[in-house]
């Protein structure tokens, strides 16, 4: 069994995986210009600014201090820093990528997360936002190979 410091410790590894796919996602939506796509990055990035909530409750319940920010290690390692520079260029195929890249760590923390022996509410909620973010990877996905895709004008 783990102690609560430990099972405090794997909750704000979540929180910051949260907090930088937030911030992520808001610059990315910056950067496109498709505005439906916009909408979307900007619904994840709420959807995750409501994980990290949820996440930093279950930390106070348990005593903790809970992680208010993402990490700037973790968002450079993400790519999500690479994202300004492309929102610059408008290159919305790569900022889908980037997206995609980060969506799969972040699917990556979720699954080793849930090898931690959490409550039974914990878990819950860990578990059904990994299903979340999966389906938004799969999303996202879909996305990238659209907009990597040639448009075709009929001549």
């Amino acid at each position: 069994m783990l102690t609560n410091s430990e099972i405090i410790q794997a909750l704000n590894g979540l929180i910051e995986t949260c907090k930088d796919g937030q911030e992520g996602f808001q610059t990315a939506a910056a950067g496109v210009s498709d505005s439906t796509v916009r909408q979307i990055l900007l619904e994840y990035s709420e959807v995750r600014a409501r994980f990290a909530g949820e996440l930093q409750t279950h930390v106070l319940q348990l005593g903790g201090e809970p992680e208010t920010a993402g990490s700037a290690a973790a968002a450079y390692r993400r790519g999500w820093t690479n994202l300004k520079d492309m929102v610059t260029g408008k290159n919305e195929g790569m900022m889908l990528e980037a997206c995609v890249l980060e969506e799969e760590a972040a699917v990556n923390a979720y699954r080793a997360a849930l090898d931690v022996a959490f409550p039974a509410p914990v878990l819950e909620c860990v578990r059904a936002q990994c299903e979340q973010i999966s389906g938004a990877l799969v999303r996202i996905r879909e996305l990238s190979v659209a907009a990597a895709t040639p448009t075709v004008h009929p001549e």
